[in-house]
């Protein structure tokens, strides 16, 4: 095994987790609050035995981010602890949120191009709060489904244990999201 590497997006996390532990066929990681982290997983029986979750216990704290305070639970509790279902991305979000050297310029590039109009930068950090604030400026408003859109793809950029924090200015106005 290598050393713990730099932060890592949900994805990432994810995909490290399977290849080191192949006979676990139902992975997701999801951040639950300020640097902290689930990992739900199931094997091929659709269950979780209390030795796999203390080996994937162990390798999370040794492995996946020395940051993120991680957890680990069956599969079945995403409903119990009501996680969002996973959603279809694009393309160009899922292999961006798989690169090992994802970083700052490397999200705004990404979200950048996907933005028809406009352009997001980002703000500030609130290590107290995990929170990464970003601001997308652009000539007209943006419409709710493309707000929801936009939160959702940069979620998927941002390191695991974060959450973003969205500013919309379009001209004078300014709307908080997040």
């Amino acid at each position: 095994m290598k050393e713990a590497e730099g932060m890592g997006t949900r994805l990432l996390t994810e995909a490290k987790i399977k290849q080191y532990y192949p006979h676990l066929k139902y992975v997701r990681a999801h951040t639950c609050g300020r640097h902290r982290a689930t990992v739900y997983a199931w094997d091929e029986e659709l269950c979780l035995s209390e030795h796999d979750a203390a080996q994937l216990q162990k390798y999370a704290e040794a492995y996946l981010g020395a940051y993120i305070c991680f957890r680990v639970k069956p599969y079945s509790k995403l409903r119990e602890d009501r996680i969002a279902r996973d959603f279809e991305l694009p393309d160009q979000i899922v292999e961006a949120a798989l690169q090992r050297d994802l970083d700052q310029s490397g999200i705004l590039s990404i979200m950048n191009g996907m933005l028809a109009e406009g352009t997001m930068r980002f703000c500030r950090y609130d290590c107290g709060t995990g929170t990464l604030q970003f601001a997308v400026d652009t000539p007209t408003a943006l419409t709710v489904i493309e707000r929801e859109l936009v939160e959702r793809y940069l979620s998927e950029l941002i390191p695991l244990g974060s959450r973003c924090e969205l500013i919309y200015e379009t001209g004078k106005s300014r709307i908080l999201h997040g």
